[in-house]
């Protein structure tokens, strides 16, 4: 059914949640920040929760003071946390400082948590009990206390004394539960399953995948939990990581807003750092060639396939490296696995090195005997330069696209920095070297 959509100023009662968003994120700040200050405190609270929402945090701090500070208490503590982080360091004090003591000792507590950890993303929201309670005691306390807390689906069950994780009862569990059954009864069978503070994110999404978790509680030293991560929170943050990942692959400094929202001088200054680094690689090249300056003058034909050898070098690199940076990041491999990998890419390399070097060598007979091109006299040894030079190349490029992840976690980097560019101007460079130094053992005392 069609729906009419409501001016840039007027209210947003005809747009659900999620069309809102984008309806905001359309719109200069002054502007959201107006419509988001016209809203009912719930709805605004929504609006704010959501991570799809552009620069909730500079909308945030445009709305009044008291109203800020009203949604901040209200929203969920992991969420108030993440844009009270994105503001400068002053505009947070101020924020933080009109809030309630508790509310200020939760996301304070929060935000000294390190980005991408478990604690980063947690939130204090959360159902506990104690252990010598009954079912039907739990049952009504989710009723009294479901609307304050991040997820009602997962109710920890907690030591009365000395407040430690002891299991874990799901909704569905306590439902089916004898009223005046201990709540131990309907818990799970099988040990909690949690995390620490500063468990890496990417780990507690391995984990509440492999376990099928809607959330997982964040544990202290003393087995307390002092949050939980939810599934939804993990995959934003994930996705957001994603993002970065395919930025930086494609030798681009990660993107913090949509594409259209970036300024012109802040996207030259995102681009413009790999491209020089990257041109900087690129003069080797140029310096490979001026040392094969007198085999090019004498054998002029090479000249013709050298952006031929070296994209299939760069394109055979650049699939090596997107493989195992995503291995590594699903864990599937680990950094004592580089030998196994070089174990499998050799082969793979030169597999493919060789089909591309038939399909070559192919190429300049069917040209010479079609008549398309003349290379002379000595138009086999060509080929065959040409299919040794592709299978050198290739292999090299596999081996290198697929160690230099590797190098650059080992050396704690982030192995997403192995961007396709970058492999593609180390595997330029090394290419001419291999490609000249066959050029010359097969072509030597004919063109060279």
């Amino acid at each position: 059914m069609f729906k009419q959509h409501p001016t840039a100023t007027g209210p947003l009662a005809a747009f659900n949640t999620a069309d809102a968003v984008e309806h905001l994120n359309r719109l200069d700040l002054a502007e959201a920040a107006h419509l988001v200050a016209q809203v009912p405190p719930a709805r605004g609270v929504r609006l704010l929760e959501q991570p799809e929402l552009t620069h909730a945090a500079q909308i945030l701090q445009r709305l009044p003071p008291a109203q800020a500070s009203a949604l901040l208490d209200a929203m969920a503590d992991d969420r108030a946390a993440d844009l009270l982080l994105a503001l400068e360091t002053d505009k947070r004090e101020r924020l933080i400082g009109a809030l309630p003591a508790t509310t200020q000792q939760a996301l304070r507590g929060l935000m000294h948590y390190p980005a991408g950890s478990a604690g980063s993303l947690m939130t204090t929201e959360f159902v506990s009990v104690a252990a010598d309670q009954r079912a039907g005691e739990v049952l009504q306390h989710v009723r009294e206390v479901e609307r304050d807390r991040e997820t009602i689906y997962a109710i920890y069950v907690l030591d009365p004394k000395t407040r430690a994780l002891q299991q874990v009862v799901t909704l569905r569990r306590l439902i089916t539960a004898d009223p005046d059954a201990p709540i131990l009864d309907a818990a799970q069978t099988n040990p909690p399953v949690f995390v620490t503070p500063t468990t890496d994110q990417e780990e507690v999404a391995r984990l509440i995948r492999r376990h099928d978790l809607l959330a997982i509680p964040v544990l202290d030293p003393q087995r307390q939990v002092v949050g939980i991560v939810t599934v939804d929170d993990v995959l934003d943050a994930l996705i957001a990581e994603s993002n970065e990942d395919v930025h930086r692959f494609g030798g681009v400094e990660a993107l913090d807003r949509p594409y259209m929202q970036i300024g012109f001088l802040a996207m030259i200054r995102k681009r413009a750092g790999w491209l020089s680094v990257l041109f900087l690689g690129e003069m080797l090249t140029a310096s490979a060639m001026q040392h094969y300056e007198d085999a090019l003058s004498k054998a002029l034909v090479l000249t013709l396939f050298i952006p031929l050898i070296m994209s299939s070098g760069g394109n055979s690199g650049g699939q090596a490296t997107s493989l195992l940076i995503r291995s590594l990041a699903l864990q599937e491999i680990r950094l004592r696995d580089w030998w196994r990998v070089v174990l499998r890419e050799l082969p793979t390399g030169m597999t493919l090195g060789a089909i591309l070097g038939l399909l070559g060598i192919a190429r300049i007979a069917t040209w010479q005997l079609a008549g398309f091109y003349d290379y002379g006299p000595h138009w086999m040894l060509i080929a065959l330069t040409i299919g040794a030079a592709l299978l050198g190349i290739v292999t090299f490029g596999s081996l290198a696209g697929s160690m230099l992840p590797f190098i650059l976690q080992r050396l704690g980097f982030d192995p997403a920095s192995a961007s396709a560019p970058f492999v593609a101007t180390l595997v330029d460079v090394s290419g001419l070297v291999i490609y000249f130094s066959i050029a010359a053992a097969i072509l030597g005392g004919t063109l060279l």
